[in-house]
């Protein structure tokens, strides 16, 4: 069982990539659930893991600000720059935890941001030079590496608050 400060940071990561349109709502509902596992627990959370993949699409816009909120976590729902940081650090963590391989990572950040998100910057370069190395195993093992150093730099969590198993819900 996840510990709840890792359960939290994963229904962070959710939520964030949930807003900028990287995974479907079902998939936070998972996080509330396993949140609730975890031992977190609040009413907004309960209402939140309570729903249906069919319910999912529609009440997850109108349920998460509650239960995110209610467990004390900052949620940028509005596109800006916090919000696409939040979501760029979503998905380094995802990297680093084999969800997604380095080049996926740099390809998506790619695609989403080009060259404009200052955190971003440095994975889209790296996603530059993957393109000019195909073929070039030493050269990709390179760049891999300072793939992971990167996402390593950026994943840290601002914004989650620690909270107990016998926080008050």
């Amino acid at each position: 069982m996840p510990s709840t400060e890792a359960a939290l940071g994963e229904l962070q990561d959710r939520a964030t990539l949930w807003s900028v349109g990287e995974i479907p709502a079902g998939d936070v509902v998972d996080a509330a659930c396993d949140a609730l596992v975890a031992g977190l627990d609040s009413p907004g959370l309960r209402v939140l893991a309570a729903c249906t993949r069919a319910e999912a699409g529609y009440a997850v816009h109108d349920l998460l600000p509650t239960a995110l909120d209610e467990l004390a976590v900052v949620f940028h729902p509005v596109a800006g720059e916090a919000r696409e940081a939040a979501a760029v650090r979503a998905l380094a963590r995802r990297m680093l935890s084999g969800q997604l391989t380095p080049w996926e990572l740099t390809f998506r950040l790619h695609q989403r941001y080009g060259h404009e998100l200052p955190l971003a910057e440095r994975l889209v370069e790296l996603d530059d030079e993957y393109a000019v190395i195909e073929g070039d195993d030493a050269a990709a093992a390179l760049v891999t590496a300072a793939v992971m150093e990167e996402a390593r730099r950026i994943a840290g969590r601002p914004g989650v608050a620690t909270v107990s198993a016998d926080a008050p819900s």
